[in-house]
């Protein structure tokens, strides 16, 4: 995450990869299926996927790309133009620290008996920073892409402690509510952020107890999650009152391994995360390739929504961020694909007859190997 001379968590390597896929498993409590807004009769022509499947059709591929932090700049700058040639959305999870200015950072109190203005990851620089990025996140959402949460201080489980997956359900409330003021106090500074438009997010390194982390989620307000990994590209499930579209864990083909599908996990599984920017095009190329097969089988097979999770990031000479401009340049125009914020998705899925759903969730994962 570049912040002008501040760094965030993109540009930190971290001591190991982030987890594994632990599979998952059958909700122990699927709870109320959550709900949205349904589509305005403008976006359902300007969408004309957005409807319900007739007999035999087949669903639209679906392709989420959502990016961690996402408050830099140089990236938007790159990203925006893409996406609007492509009639593309993308969904940016938004770190809420990034939005007070370094004098500021006392008006975030961390949950769990962690000091006040402490943070993980960089606060948002000068005052003038934070109303700058004020006015490009306006042109974000001008476009229609949506903005979700990363959190607040990026706790994670190899930094300050107690990290997130030892936070309890007030814990988890407590930073939601952090999020929400910020976002508040962000919105009375010129942010055109509608007060309902943050519905989901990713938490720190995808970890969480999710028995102490889904209430608080559902109890603020949030309809989808997605921290949680599975082996392939899976159908989104609605598990204790959200729907879950877990990260995949797929087949890296030049490296035959399975990885999951997101950007640090992917330099790690080629490098261990070591810098080596004289090997930046060939990662882009096995990213990129990765990414194509994965489209691949799910376009062949079950249809489900693939996330292709990333930060803003300039790892090992920019491999990874131009590996995932060259795929949304390469898929988003693509027949039957649509690259979709979490909220378009779940429209549709409201659309949908909920037995045509079932029969999709039946489907076996949609996976880039045998």
């Amino acid at each position: 995450m570049t912040l002008g001379s501040h760094e965030g968590p993109a540009n930190q390597a971290d001591s190991g990869p982030l987890p594994m896929a632990p599979r998952l498993p059958a909700p122990k409590d699927a709870g109320p299926t959550p709900t949205v807004p349904a589509p305005t009769p403008e976006q359902v022509q300007k969408q004309p996927w957005m409807h319900k499947l007739t007999p035999g059709e087949k669903p639209p591929q679906f392709v989420l790309f959502s990016f961690d932090g996402a408050v830099s700049k140089q990236h938007w700058d790159k990203v925006l133009p893409i996406a609007k040639s492509k009639n593309a959305h993308v969904t940016g999870l938004l770190s809420g620290v990034y939005m007070l200015a370094d004098p500021d950072k006392s008006q975030y109190q961390p949950p769990a008996g962690l000091k006040r203005g402490l943070s993980d990851i960089d606060f948002g620089g000068t005052r003038q920073d934070v109303a700058s990025r004020i006015g490009y996140l306006n042109q974000v959402i001008a476009d229609g892409h949506e903005i979700g949460t990363h959190y607040n201080g990026h706790f994670c489980s190899n930094g300050t402690q107690p990290s997130v997956d030892k936070w309890d359900t007030a814990a988890w409330n407590a930073e939601l509510a952090q999020f929400k003021q910020i976002v508040d106090k962000s919105r009375a500074a010129g942010l055109n952020l509608p007060a309902d438009a943050v519905r989901g997010g990713r938490t720190p390194c995808l970890e969480g107890n999710w028995d102490q982390a889904f209430p608080a989620m559902a109890a603020n307000g949030l309809v989808y999650d997605t921290s949680k990994v599975a082996l392939g590209v899976q159908w989104p499930t609605v598990q204790n009152g959200l729907y879950e579209f877990p990260m995949p864990e797929v087949r890296v083909p030049a490296l035959g391994k399975q990885v999951v599908m997101m950007d640090f996990n992917l330099w790690y599984s080629l490098n261990q995360a070591k810098n080596e920017p004289w090997r930046a095009a060939d990662f882009a190329q096995i990213v990129l390739d990765t990414y194509k097969s994965v489209h691949q089988a799910a376009l062949n097979g079950n249809r489900a929504p693939i996330v292709v999770g990333n930060h803003f990031n300039e790892w090992n000479g920019n491999a990874f961020s131009t590996a995932m401009e060259q795929f949304m340049e390469f898929v988003c125009d693509k027949p039957e694909t649509v690259c979709a914020t979490y909220t378009e998705v779940i429209q549709w899925m409201q659309l949908q007859d909920p037995a045509v759903l079932d029969q999709l969730r039946r489907m076996p994962a949609a996976r880039n190997w045998q």
